[in-house]
This record gives structure tokens, sequence and C-alpha cells, in this order.
């Protein structure tokens, strides 16, 4: 792709969302547990944007209550209590909390702030009950070094994760979300646009996902980091890109990312060559029900035995345009059918650009032409919805399509698995944020922050020194366990544990790599679990041989119990005696050969029974035994 991106006057900004391993939520006292159970109580609401202290509306939130959706939240006991339901007024701020934040802000250089204030930011997607959600600055100012390089941090937050989204009902009216998550602490990190190359961001995203990481107190597993890239272009726009799970994907993202910015700014280009202005298109939408009812496409037909309507738009100049691609398997018409799902709550467009296709026939196409007076120029976009949702995504195909001649439209967009992105609501405005009334402010004492600031974690480059000293691995396997998700795992196994060292971090960063790329879903494995499999391997009950089909067992299954485990897999070790009964049949069924060969048998024997005992045994155990037979 470009590698000159001073030209495009790219600049990215990072904002680091990380769970906080604490003992109780932000601000109250259940445990930051997710429950996986029938719920205990669920309750419907529908949310309502309001007007902040001057009187405006945040667009991303009218947005989000335009969509007409009920919320079912679904709670337990274990996890949830009156706080999350917004029954009952917030508890004090989690002091644990703010001393991992503070310990993370001054590891990045930041200044902390005197006093914290609780403020409220409009969210009425569903997430949050109460329609907002509470975050507070916590440092400012600070920095951190990627080699040679000083990045600006502009602050680190504290703030409440929200709820997760568990699906809908089939008629997509209602979404149901679980509170177990809402209420966890997240550390938000934000960098100052002054990253200027994809490779960049993701070198800075591992710095601080690093000194998060240090502080001990970083929750494991997916969804527990999110990363949200800022993004702009001279000629371009700011996009704020939502997030991105995988720390590999940031680069992949953003360079999608930017790739979609060049070709619609080309395409705002090519369309102002035409004269074409916004006043171009216009939003008159014909039903053109009477061309379909006999159409052989499944999905109008569909629509129409529902008693549903098509209507069609003309988009004036924009033939072949609706086909451009903007990112890999992505075009200007996938653009439009982002906006039509959205604010029209349809299941997608069709367009000319794309026919002959769907068994609509060219036919179809000539006599629609001919019904919205479209000339080979321009391109037509038609619905199949009710009259209501299939005009409300018109409009909203026609807004975008304006927003296609002025160039590249601010917005906030969704990450995919894939690092492509998706429309997910406008920009928000600055009138979303407003103060917490409920809690009161925390005074930041000196003293507390003499406390912190002497109780350091040991930073980066001492901890791999340390790690290569004490394990005696080498500087690339200490780095590989360093940057991982593991390395206070690590630490713990191997100091309560008779393991090798070596043996805990090639599996923690190596192997799970592996299963992880083998689709294994890795992190449905706790901590506990793999804590479990080192300690049975320290007292003997399973062999190194059995840890990676252990995992993936785990993986698969609630339960952490390993004996479970391994008499699921048959993985029960062997006694000696069983062992010793083992190699004597193994020996006797070929005697010949061991006579014949000697002392060279050994490597025959020894691959015909670990062939047999292989996870069952300890491979050093029978070498012995098999050289006291030889020897006999």
């Amino acid at each position: 792709m470009i590698t000159d991106y001073s030209k495009l006057g790219l600049k990215i900004g990072l904002e680091i969302h990380q769970q906080l391993n604490t003992k109780a939520k932000l601000f109250c006292e259940c445990k930051p547990l997710y429950f996986k159970e029938e719920p205990e109580l669920t309750f419907l609401r529908r949310l309502r944007p309001t007007q902040s202290e001057l009187g405006q509306i945040d667009p991303a939130a009218y947005f989000e209550f335009q969509k007409g959706l009920m919320l079912r939240y679904e709670t337990n006991t274990t996890s949830t209590c009156l706080v999350e339901m917004d029954e009952e007024p917030p508890h004090s701020l989690n002091k644990e909390a703010v001393e991992i934040s503070l310990t993370a802000a001054i590891m990045m250089n930041a200044k902390p702030v005197d006093e914290i204030h609780i403020m409220r930011k409009t969210v009425i997607d569903g997430s949050n009950t109460t329609g907002f959600q509470r975050t507070c600055v916590i440092a400012m100012n600070g920095w951190i070094k990627n080699g040679d390089k000083i990045v600006q941090i502009q602050h680190a937050s504290l703030e409440e994760d929200a709820a997760r989204k568990t699906g809908k009902e089939k008629n997509g009216k209602i979404i149901n979300y679980r509170l177990d998550r809402l209420g966890i602490p997240l550390i938000e990190v934000a960098t100052a646009p002054v990253i200027y190359s994809p490779k960049e961001a993701q070198e800075v995203a591992l710095i601080l996902g690093q000194i998060l990481r240090d502080t001990g107190k970083a929750m494991r597993g997916l969804g527990t980091i999110r990363q949200d890239l800022n993004i702009s272009l001279t000629n371009g726009a700011l996009i704020e890109i939502k997030g991105v799970q995988e720390l590999d994907l940031i680069s992949v993202v953003l360079e999608y990312e930017i790739k979609r910015q060049i070709n619609l700014i080309k395409i705002s280009e090519e369309l102002k060559k035409q004269n074409l202005k916004t006043n171009s298109l216009t939003k008159n939408f014909v039903e053109v029900t009477d061309i379909f009812t006999k159409t052989n496409c499944k999905l109008i037909k569909k629509s129409l035995q529902k008693k549903q309507k098509v209507f069609a738009v003309k988009l004036e100049g924009f033939a072949g345009y609706l086909k451009r691609e903007l990112m890999p398997n992505f075009r200007l018409g996938s653009e439009l059918a982002d906006r039509a799902r959205y604010w029209g709550r349809v299941g997608g467009i069709f367009h000319t650009d794309e026919m002959p296709a769907y068994d609509i026939t060219t036919e179809d196409i000539n006599v629609l032409k001919d019904k919205v007076k479209a000339s080979n120029h321009d391109a037509i976009v038609f619905v199949a919805d009710s009259p209501e949702n299939a005009k409300d995504a018109l409009d909203a195909v026609v807004d975008r399509a304006k927003e296609a001649i002025i160039g590249v439209p601010e917005e906030t967009r969704k990450a995919t698995l894939n690092g492509l992105s998706s429309y997910m609501r406008p920009r928000p405005g600055a009138a979303r944020m407003y103060p917490e009334t409920d809690i009161p402010p925390l005074l930041i004492t000196k003293n507390f922050l003499n406390k912190i600031k002497a109780n350091l974690p040991e930073p980066a480059e001492k901890k791999i020194i340390r790690l290569i000293k004490e394990n005696n691995i080498n500087k690339k396997l200490a780095t590989q366990i360093l940057n991982s998700d593991y390395c206070t795992l690590f630490e713990f196994i191997v100091k309560n544990n008779k393991v090798n060292p070596t043996t805990v971090a090639v599996f923690l960063t190596e192997t799970i790599k592996a299963l992880k790329r083998d689709a294994i879903k890795v992190e449905k494995v706790s901590d506990k679990q793999i804590t479990h499999i080192f300690k049975g391997l320290s007292e003997k009950k399973l062999t190194k041989e059995a840890i990676e089909d252990i995992f993936i067992w785990f993986s698969k299954n609630d339960s952490d119990n390993l004996i479970e485990a391994l008499t699921s897999l048959e993985l029960k070790m062997y006694s000696n005696k069983e062992i010793i009964n083992i190699i004597d049949e193994v020996i006797a069924k070929n005697i010949k050969n061991k006579e014949e060969l000697g002392k060279k048998s050994f490597r025959m024997l020894m691959g015909i029974i670990m062939s047999k005992v292989r996870g069952k045994a300890d491979p050093s155990l029978i070498s012995k035994i098999i050289r006291e037979r030889i020897n006999e």
C-alpha cells in the first residue's frame, strides 16, 4: 500500500480501553464477573435523549433514539445490583480502581489531577441503563517513548464499562443486554494525534498495553482490552473506528481506512468534474411495486408476500460509482446500504450498478429507469420494505450520496474481525458530557500519590533482564512472555511449581498463538485452568506432551477440574508398575530385534513404547527403564 503517509497528511490518535481486575465494580460492591446461566430477572426500558445544560441534543444520542428500539436487561444477584439497574444511586468511586489508574498514568509520565470529578457521557444505544456512561479524568499531559520518539498522552481516565449485548428479538425491535459487564472499571488512555503511520500506531498500542499489564491488574481475555482509532487525512475527514480487539489488526484497520478515504476523495473529485451539486440529488421517492409483482427475486417476493412495498430513488450522475471499491469487498454501494440499514431499519438495498442480479432482469431495470425518469448516467437505488422504512432508508441513501459529492463525511465506524469497518453512528458532539451530581469529588492527596510512586511496578526493560536471569530463558522468549497477556501468570506458575520455565514460556506464547490460529478459543481458558495444568505437570499427574490436549479440552468445557479433563481424554498417568509391564511386553514381542541390535535397539523400543503411552507416562522414566533392560 502507500508508504509516504506524510503526503496524505495522515494523523492518528489512539484510545486504549483496558478492564481492571479489581475486587468490586466501579460504583458498587458487586464482583466484576460474567454469568453464563439464565438471568434471575429481566426488565424492559426505552431510553430517550435529553438536552444538555446548554439546551443541545447530542447527534449520536438522537441517532440511537431514532431507531425506536426497546431494551431488555438481564441480571443476577452475583454480579449486578440496584445500581446497575439504575434503581439506586451509585456508591463512592472504587479506590482500588483509582489507585491502579493513577499507577498506570504515572508510569506514562502523566500529571495526576488534584481532584477527581465524575462526568456523565450521554450514551443511549442501550449499553447503559442510565442513558449515560460515568467517566472521570485521572491524569493529563503525559508521554511515552516509542524508540526515540516522544508520543504525548492527552489523558488517562477511569470509566465504567458498558453492558454486553447478547442478541435481539426476531422482530429486531428489542435488544437484549446483560448487566454483568456494566460497571467493571475501565481505564482509558488517549494519545495526541501525533502518530503518522499504521505501523507506528500498532507499536504505540503495544507499549501502552504493556504498561497497563505491568500494573498486574489488567484483565486478560477477548474483549478486556479494546482499541479505538481516530484517523484523519488532509483532504479527508476525522473518523473514529471503535472496537479493535486484536493488536495485530490495528495496522490492517488503519490501512483499509486510508484506502477508503483516498477512494472517496477520488470519487468526490470525479463527481465535481461532472458539475454535480448536492442539490442535484432530490428525495423524490417513487413507488415501483408494480414492476416487481411477478419478479423471481426471492428477497422482493418475500417482502411483497408481507404486503410491503418497493420504493426507488434516482441518483443523478452516479451510474458506475456505487460499484466502485473503497476497501476489499466494500464499495460505495456498501456505504449507502449501511446508512439505509441504520436509519431505515431495512435489511439492505438494491441498486442498478449491481444489476442484473438476484433474479432481477435487464428488462425489469429498463422499466424501472422509465418509471423514475433515469438516464444511463444515473444510478437507481430501490428498497422493499414497509413504506415508512423504505422511505427512511432512501432518505439516508440520498443524504450519503450528497456527502459523496462533498468528500469524506465525519462519522464513527465499528471495526470488523477482518480489519474492515462499517458505519456505526454520527460523530458525537460536545453536548454529550455533563457533571455527575450523585457522587462527590475525590481529593487526590500528596500522601496517596507518594505511596503509589514508592510502589510503582517494575519497568519493562528491567523485567526482561530479571526474567532472563531468574528463569534461565533467552532474551527472545523473555520478550515474548513480557509482551503477552501471560507474564504475571508465568511468574506465578514457575514460582509455585517445579516446572521448566522454558516449557511454560513457550506454551504461553508460541503454542497458544498457534492454537488460536487453529481456531481454538484460547480466551475461554482461565488463568486458574492454566495453573491447574502446570501444577499437574509439577506433580507428575500428566506429561509435557499432554499439556496442549488438556488446554484444548478446557477451552471447550466449563470445568476447571484437571482430573476430569485427564479422565475424559484418557490421559491418566500409568503407574510405575504398569509402565514396567508395558515395556517388558514390548521387549518380549521384539526380542529378536533387541538381541540383533543390542544397545542400538533403544531408539526402536523407545518409539514403539512412546506411541503406546504418549501423554500418560514420563518419557525420562521410560528411557531409564529401557536402558536398564538393554544393559541386563
